[in-house]
């Protein structure tokens, strides 16, 4: 049987044929073991949590030159910068990162003790190439119910507000999903949704991360990013995490990579570590 493309968006009536319970699920751990309190209180009042370290700065280097150089045999396929995802299936070196101790232990603190690791995507905004991110909800796209997932956003590269770092919209989470209307790249949008007025749910803030960072953000968090007008690159590693009671739909379990605990009624695929780095 040919793998399924998960780099391929469901249609919006694939999405609306799917029972999906959308809102968010504050956590509740009184005894985490790499996160502070504090940081879970932030995380169910504001959405986020950020400035978490994955990797030193030597590890970091080395890591941001794996990416350089599988950035190169991308565009030198003739694909674009945006065009590596669901990355963990295809690069060992990239299943490693989802497996990360450090990561997933922030995550666990977040999901509890039974986590599936699903997605991978690497966003790169190559110097004035012209695209931005427009404002949407991580949980709107995916084909999964209950939305008990996190998505790690792991710097590549230094981000900051000069080579258009990701912004979040504070609490906009807990209002459920909201109204998006289509958009795509006759407007510079690297996806295609965008919700208009974020200003209406708070102000929006910088996401600044030195590289080998990471933030986690909640499925229903307004965020989105401005075009790169510098001269420096800024790329990222969307890596994607969720209960592993989340069910996926339209074959997305089968990219779902146990990374703690278990998964007791095994509706996750938990693909082998792929050869290719």
């Amino acid at each position: 049987m040919a793998q399924a493309d998960f780099a391929i968006v469901p249609t919006q009536e694939e999405l609306d044929s799917l029972e999906r319970e959308l809102r968010f699920f504050p956590t509740e751990n009184d005894s985490p073991s790499t996160l502070s309190a504090r940081q879970i209180e932030q995380y169910n009042r504001d959405g986020y949590v950020s400035g978490l370290v994955a990797f030193e700065e030597a590890e970091a280097n080395e890591v941001q030159a794996y990416f350089d150089d599988l950035l190169e045999r991308t565009l030198a396929a003739g694909k674009d910068a945006y065009s590596i995802s669901t990355a963990h299936m295809k690069h060992g070196r990239v299943y490693d990162i989802l497996q990360h101790p450090r990561i997933v232990a922030a995550v666990v603190d977040l999901l509890g003790p039974n986590v599936v690791g699903w997605g991978s995507h690497f966003f790169c905004k190559l110097p004035h190439d012209g695209k931005q991110v427009s404002w949407h909800q991580d949980a709107t796209y995916w084909p999964l119910t209950p939305t008990k997932t996190v998505t790690v956003w792991l710097a590549i590269d230094d981000t900051d507000a000069e080579n258009a770092n990701m912004r979040f919209v504070p609490t906009s989470h807990v209002h459920g999903v909201l109204p998006y209307r289509e958009s795509d790249a006759a407007e510079g949008n690297v996806l295609n949704q965008t919700v208009d007025a974020v200003e209406r749910f708070g102000e929006p803030i910088d996401n600044a991360l030195r590289a080998g960072e990471f933030s986690m953000h909640a499925d229903l968090l307004l965020h989105g990013s401005e075009a790169n007008d510098s001269d420096r690159r800024r790329c990222g590693l969307t890596l994607r995490y969720c209960a592993a009671e989340v069910r996926a739909h339209l074959g997305w379990n089968a990219k779902g990579v146990v990374v703690a605990g278990e998964d007791a009624a095994g509706h996750w695929g938990n693909p082998a570590r792929p050869e290719v780095e």
